[in-house]
Formats: C-alpha cells, sequence, structure tokens
C-alpha cells in the first residue's frame, strides 16, 4: 500500500470512527480489488483508482443513515460521492482521479452502469466480499457470476471460494 492509498484508508476508517464493520468491509474489498487489478494486469492509473474505489465505495453509508434514518443502495450511490470528493481533494488527487472515483461510487450498485474494468472489478471485489458477509444462497453466487461477473480473476476467485459451486 502506497503512501496515498494508505491516507485514503486512514481517512474512510476516521469516517467509519468504531464502526469495525464497515471498515473491515472496505478493507476486504480493497484486497480483492487490489489482487484482480494486478491479476488483469491492468494499468497503472486503473489500479489506482480502483484502490482507492475500493476503499471509499461505502463511504456514504453513515451520512445516509444520519440524513434518511436508513441507508438504501441509492441513498448510498447519492451520498458517498460528496464525501469521497471532500477526502481526495483535501489528500490532493488529481481531479480526473477525483471525477472517476465518484463516479463509480455514484453507481456502484447500477451493475448496467458498468463501463470501463475499474468499475467492473471494483463490483466483483465488493461481491466477492459480500458473498460471505451476508451468507448468500448457491443460487445468489450462479446468478451473480453468471450476469454480472466479466473477468477471468474474479471468476477464479468464486471458483476458489466456492469449490462445490460449477461456474
Amino acid at each position: 500500500m502506497d503512501k496515498k492509498i494508505a491516507q485514503v484508508a486512514a481517512a474512510m476508517m476516521q469516517k467509519n470512527l468504531g464502526d469495525k464493520r464497515r471498515i473491515e468491509h472496505s478493507l476486504k474489498v480493497y484486497a480483492y480489488a487490489q489482487y484482480l487489478g494486478h491479476s488483469e494486469t491492468i494499468n497503472a492509473q486503473l489500479q489506482e483508482t480502483l484502490e482507492v474505489t475500493a476503499l471509499l465505495h461505502d463511504i456514504g453509508i453513515h451520512v445516509s443513515e444520519k440524513k434518511y434514518g436508513k441507508c438504501t443502495s441509492l441513498d448510498q450511490e447519492k451520498e458517498g460521492p460528496p464525501v469521497a470528493r471532500d477526502i481526495l481533494e483535501n489528500l490532493g488527487f488529481k481531479t480526473d482521479l477525483v471525477e472517476r472515483v465518484c463516479y463509480i461510487i455514484s453507481k456502484h450498485h447500477t451493475f448496467s452502469a458498468v463501463d470501463l474494468l475499474d468499475f467492473q472489478l471494483l463490483v466483483e471485489a465488493d461481491f466477492l466480499v459480500n458473498s460471505s458477509e451476508d451468507n448468500m444462497s448457491d443460487y445468489q453466487i450462479i446468478h451473480f457470476a453468471k450476469n454480472i461477473f466479466r473477468t477471468e480473476s474474479g471468476l477464479n476467485c468464486l471458483r476458489l471460494l466456492y469449490p462445490h459451486i460449477a461456474f
């Protein structure tokens, strides 16, 4: 983890102060995203965007809960980008990275919006973590694998996590 990414991780943890579950979720998504990006041999710019997005993808949850008393996926997509923008601008990230990260966060539950490999890998990393944390059924995992996963690296992770399921 380079220094800038470590600063993003620290900011994410600060925004989720005391919320162990959300901090650990973001760190697990980050680990999978990092692995998937390197496995797919994406360029350094996409890798940085992927890693930053993985750390901040759920950053709008607390704002949503405070504002609406709940947090739906649409609430996260709406409230996350302003928080992420503030963090990234304060850390001195370039405008194009900030815009891309905010775009992905604003659509990270809208799978039809996936446009580039950094976004695809974020979705796959998030699902890999959610499949375990949410105790998803084999049917749910198969459905997601067939309809959402696009990379061989992501599918290989599913095969290793769930060897009893035929993908």
